[in-house]
This record gives C-alpha cells, structure tokens and sequence, in this order.
C-alpha cells in the first residue's frame, strides 16, 4: 500500500493569525497562495501516478485512487483542488472521502491566542500546561479543553483500519490523505512504529509538501511547493 501525506495548502489563518479570534479553527480558509498551491500538488501527484501505472503497465479499471481528507474547511478546499486537477482529463479515477479523526490537534482555550497572551487571559491554565510541558514534556502536556500530541497520535491510528479496509476489501492501494501538520506527522510516527520522540523533533513541513509511505517504507517528502 502506497499512502501520499499532503498538509493542506496555506491558509489565511497561516498568513494572519488574528482570523483565529473570529472564526473557527475548522472554518479557516485557504488562502489565494494556498489555493495555488494545491493546484501544483494536484499536477505534481496526477503526473507521478501516470507514469507509476504507464510503468507497471497496468492503467485499467484497478487503477485506483482514493483521497481522504480531514473535516476542516482548509482540508477540504485543498482536497477538491487536488481531486479535480487529477480527473479532469479522465485518465486516472480517483474519489473523495472525509474521515473525521484526521483533523487538526484541538487546542482548547489556547486556540488561536498568541503565545505572549496566553499568562495574561489564561493565568493558571498556562500555569499548569507549562508545568506539564517541563515535567512530562511537549508531546504529554495535554492543551486545557484540548488535546496533546499522544491524542493526537492515539485518534490517528484509529482510522489506519479505513486505509487497511480500502486495501484489503476494496484493492485499493495508493491512498492520497489531506490532513494538517501534526496529524501528519503522529500518522508517520504511528505507522512506521517510531519512538514518540520522533514527533517533536520532526519540523512542521511546508503547506501541501507530500510525503510518501511506499510499503511500509518512509520515502520523505518527494515534493515541497516553491516558495520564491
């Protein structure tokens, strides 16, 4: 089974921060930027399939892709773009399917309030959440009225059944997942049975940079966006 990871394409909550103290986190858009960058993503995955089934001679009816998405606005833009720019000349079939447990790490109280803000509006829940930071570490500290990195990790790996389903049941064996930056990076950590703290030392990557899981194998990112 070939799993793309593809964080999704940058966002106006990426771009300003402050859009967080009026909308939702799971309601924040793509921005322009983000919108074209998940066109590129799309060409970059439409052209790497191609030549993947031209090589293996096997461009038939069992050539198929799936693309899951997370429930979050930003997920799903990034995931239409991709999904349209793969099928809109017909040669590859590829779906579209939301999966709830590959969204954002809920950040509780904290979400979208600066950093420096957080001892001024949230005193003792800082307070604690730093005492649990230096104590157990980032990946333990669980967010007030939110999650921690180990939750994360934990609801992530609940929905590998969904991609062992699509394989086993559906033949289904090149699985494209739109998620967010830690979602990806606790579903690398969880897949390939790495040490926990793999997950903290591992950068955010870019917006919409696809890392490939090929057979249980880590390939890294085989594309990042263009950033000039």
């Amino acid at each position: 089974m070939n799993i793309y990871l593809v964080r999704h394409g940058e966002s106006k909550g990426n771009v300003n921060k402050k859009i967080h103290l009026t909308t939702a986190d799971h309601a924040i858009p793509l921005s322009k930027k983000g919108e074209e960058e998940a066109e590129a993503a799309g060409y970059f995955l439409k052209k790497h399939f191609q030549k993947h089934f031209q090589d293996r001679f096997c461009l038939s009816p069992s050539s198929y892709i799936r693309v899951w998405n997370s429930p979050y606005r930003r997920t799903r833009q990034t995931a239409k773009i991709i999904h349209e720019v793969m099928t809109e000349t017909g040669s590859l079939q590829v779906d579209q399917r939301e999966h709830l447990l590959l969204c954002e790490q809920q950040f509780g109280l904290f979400d979208g309030v600066p950093t420096r803000d957080l001892p001024v509006l949230y005193p003792n829940e800082y307070k604690h959440y730093q005492k649990q930071e230096q104590n157990n570490g980032k990946f333990w500290a669980r967010m007030p009225l939110g999650e921690s990195r180990f939750d994360v990790a934990t609801r992530v790996h609940q929905s590998f059944g969904t991609f062992h389903r699509d394989y086993h049941q559906h033949g289904i064996d090149n699985i494209i997942v739109v998620c967010h930056g830690v979602t990806l990076r606790t579903f690398v950590m969880m897949w390939k049975h790495l040490a926990f703290e793999w997950v903290d030392q591992e950068a955010n990557p870019p917006n919409c940079a696809i890392r490939c899981l090929k057979d249980g194998n880590d390939r890294g990112y085989i594309w990042v966006p263009d950033h000039r």
